[in-house]
């Protein structure tokens, strides 16, 4: 972006000094959680090992810094694929930080740990309990007895020698008593991070930020974890994900999770690609040359198109068949201002993730419009086959497609 184009945008969105990174640099470290979390949702198709492998090797050229590769206890099968992935993961992604989740069950941690031994390589553990009353409720826990199956948890897997994350299940509904007796408990035991969950999708960005300061502040700093990362992990129950794992960022939290495409339970979580297209515009210094192809292949590996909506991916991201619109983008093209005709009328920048403003003809469209898709086709812009297009669009009940518009210019 030149000076001059800058200058014609006042940016409410302005970062804060303290929260741009140097240059090149990145605001937070990313985990993806799509080969796990993701998985649970109950429409997604279970990719086979090769498309698993594909992901990961994605995940890696994004700049992703870590990576759920399943959950070892919840059957044969998925021990296997994680053993598998653990094996590929040292060979072609070894920037790629892996893990694996566990209940704060020894059994579940000797699974983590049998994985970790079959594959020659160290992994991670993410360890979860609730931490809510509600969830303690449903189990029929006492407070004393959720902070003593933390610990065994915790002392068993830095036994076996896994770095261990507790993943506060339920944060954003725990009471702050509660959760400092899990979060000390699980760090006087020996675990490397604390993961704040927003399991329900409970949280607003005002909650989200509130609890990540209140941990550090007045539960980790104080006791002398101050070096300790704070993760955080949301869900999109009140479609609030994507805005809540920014809120995070800007709280303080070292590592954000989400998914490809926004998958997994109920109404999925944060969705990772949009999550790095904010981070882009905010100044992080990852490379998304990769970010469709990595879009594509979730898509496909898990059985779920990508919406024609969908923020910079989806069919009709940067397309438009509306007359003004059309106009002030064919406007600034003729004007010779490429960086004007991306952004008059879209916040994102197709440009920047391989993408072009693209312009359509239908019942709301103008002479723009037909201009302008004709001359993208090379094609002349006759009075007559522009009247004839907009008078064929005008009376149809959709946009028309690129088929009906060339038989119309070709009669």
């Amino acid at each position: 972006m030149t000076s001059s184009s800058a200058a014609q945008i006042y940016d409410w969105n302005a970062v804060p000094d303290a929260a741009a990174p140097a240059s090149g640099g990145r605001l937070v470290e990313l985990n993806d959680e799509t080969l796990r979390d993701g998985l649970q949702s109950p429409s997604a198709r279970q990719p086979d090992l090769a498309e698993r492998m594909r992901l990961l090797r994605l995940m890696d050229r994004l700049g992703i810094d870590a990576a759920s590769i399943g959950m070892p206890a919840s059957g044969a099968v998925a021990g296997r694929m994680a053993a598998e992935l653990a094996v590929y993961g040292a060979r072609q992604t070894p920037r790629l930080r892996l893990h694996c989740a566990a209940r704060t069950l020894v059994g579940d941690i000797q699974a983590v740990a049998d994985v970790s031994q079959a594959a020659g390589r160290s992994l991670d553990v993410t360890t979860f309990i609730g931490s809510s009353h509600m969830r303690m409720g449903a189990e029929g826990w006492t407070v004393r007895q959720a902070e003593r199956i933390v610990r065994k948890a915790v002392r068993f897997a830095v036994a076996e020698g896994l770095p261990v994350c507790l993943a506060a299940e339920d944060s954003t509904r725990a009471r702050p008593r509660l959760l400092r007796r899990l979060c000390l408990a699980a760090l006087d035991e020996g675990a490397v991070r604390i993961c704040l969950c927003d399991t329900a999708g409970h949280a607003d960005p005002r909650g989200t930020a509130a609890l990540i300061r209140h941990v550090r502040e007045q539960i980790m700093d104080p006791a002398g974890y101050a070096h300790v990362p704070i993760d955080w992990h949301g869900h999109n129950d009140r479609g609030l994900a994507l805005a809540n794992a920014l809120a995070a960022v800007e709280a303080g939290a070292s590592r954000v999770h989400a998914t490809a495409l926004g998958i997994g339970e109920r109404c999925g979580n944060t969705a990772m690609d949009q999550l790095l297209v904010n981070l882009n515009l905010l100044g992080d210094g990852r490379d998304l040359d990769v970010l469709g192809e990595y879009c594509r292949t979730a898509s496909a590996a898990v059985g779920r198109p990508i919406p024609p909506e969908y923020p910079v991916f989806g069919r009709d991201a940067f397309f438009t068949a509306t007359g003004v619109h059309a106009a002030a983008v064919a406007k600034a093209e003729r004007a010779g201002d490429p960086w004007l005709a991306d952004l008059v009328y879209s916040g994102v920048p197709a440009s920047r993730f391989g993408r072009r403003q693209e312009i359509g003809v239908g019942p709301a469209s103008g002479r723009w419009n037909v201009q302008t898709w004709l001359r993208r086709r090379g094609l002349p812009s006759d009075p007559l086959i522009i009247d004839r297009i907009l008078t064929a669009a005008r009376s149809a009940t959709h946009v028309l497609t690129d088929h009906e518009l060339a038989s119309l210019a070709a009669d």
